[in-house]
């Protein structure tokens, strides 16, 4: 199949990663009438495979990866991209047109079978059981080419957008950190080693395999990092919720820039965590946001809720200053989960800022003012 053919095999339009049947069909397809300025399903689908069309010539591409499949305590992610494209709206009720006239458009979502993970992990039957109920209009032949899980359809899909586009920067909206790993394989194929990431969280996720698992939350940082071939081209920033010293993690050639001390003093833990990247001279950074790097006080609608944690402000400006002074080559937020949250404003509260957070993000990469 041609890249285009595929991508509209493997993805769906925005909002529709979510496999419903009655409950949430309709406020899912009240999003996607909004984001596309249709009048019914059929004219969604429509005007999604025209936007496709137009990834060769834009800056900028949004996609949901609405999997939680891997995260680790409380789940409800895989409503993150959802929540997080109402908000845009509802902040900026024009967005689509706004992103569009300055060349950033959304590919819609990665399609998740909701007890999947990977590829890998899944038996050869499996996978044939899954491109049947995934691909039930394309020939035997098409079908033995496409992954059937959301990260290993997550790379593929970004892959091709390479293909059609080396430029363009993507804009992934989680779903569970694990989502970030197939994002970092992806644009490995563009970038080679070239690039680091910035990992805004309380977690590290530096283990090499979860419960035996290869891919997931815990452990997508630790194959970044290998992938990246260390040498500090990780930086993360927030951590505090470890059974490990800062040393030990930092054995594994990655810079750590611990909550507490940023919260000791900001500006020089921004100064530190800039001045080290250039120091790289890389092409840019991979700004993979979990939305539990930010402080609990303002984030709680999130699986793994953590306090002492960094403050929204620093984050904007760590965001602003990565992409002012060492480019962005695109970004993520990560295991929002609207429904989570112990207080009655947990959900407003959190998804309002993760909607800032993303549109700091793309404003950081492309230099526009969404």
């Amino acid at each position: 199949m041609k890249p285009l053919d595929e991508l509209a095999a493997l993805l769906r339009p925005a909002g529709g990663g979510l496999y419903l049947v009655s409950t949430g069909k309709a406020e899912q397809l009240g999003l996607q009438k909004r984001l596309y300025g249709a009048q019914d399903e059929a004219q969604v689908q429509d005007r999604f495979l025209k936007t496709l069309e137009r990834i060769p010539q834009v800056r900028g591409v949004i996609l949901g990866v609405p999997s939680d499949v891997g995260a680790g305590f409380m789940r409800g992610a895989n409503l993150g991209p959802q929540a997080m494209r109402v908000g845009l709206l509802d902040a900026v009720p024009e967005f689509a047109k706004r992103a569009s006239d300055v060349g950033v458009i959304d590919i819609g979502d990665v399609f998740v079978v909701p007890q999947i993970l990977h590829d890998e992990m899944l038996s050869a039957s499996q996978i044939e059981a899954s491109r049947r109920a995934l691909y039930p209009n394309l020939s035997e032949a098409d079908r033995a080419t496409l992954p059937v899980s959301p990260l290993t359809i997550c790379q593929r899909a970004l892959e091709l957008v390479f293909q059609l586009n080396k430029k363009v920067k993507p804009f992934i909206l989680g779903g569970d950190h694990s989502v970030a790993w197939p994002t970092v394989a992806a644009l490995a194929t563009v970038h080679g080693k070239d690039f680091g990431i910035v990992q805004p969280d309380a977690h590290t996720d530096l283990l090499s395999e979860r419960l035996g698992v290869k891919y997931c939350f815990g452990t997508w940082s630790y194959h970044a990092n290998e992938l990246l071939g260390r040498g500090g081209k990780l930086v993360q920033v927030g951590i505090r919720a470890t059974r490990r010293e800062k040393a030990h993690w930092e054995s594994l050639g990655l810079k750590q820039v611990w909550a507490r001390e940023v919260r000791e003093n900001p500006t020089r833990a921004l100064d530190e965590i800039i001045n080290h990247l250039l120091g790289l001279k890389l092409h840019g950074v991979y700004f993979s946001n979990d939305i539990d790097g930010t402080d609990a006080a303002w984030a709680d609608a999130t699986g793994t809720p953590e306090p002492d944690g960094l403050e929204p402000e620093f984050v904007v400006e760590l965001i602003r200053r990565l992409g002012k002074e060492v480019g962005l080559v695109g970004g993520d937020l990560v295991e929002l989960a609207p429904g989570l949250g112990p207080k009655s404003d947990s959900r407003e509260r959190t998804v309002v800022l993760a909607v800032r957070y993303v549109r700091e993000t793309i404003n950081a990469a492309l230099g526009t003012a969404l």
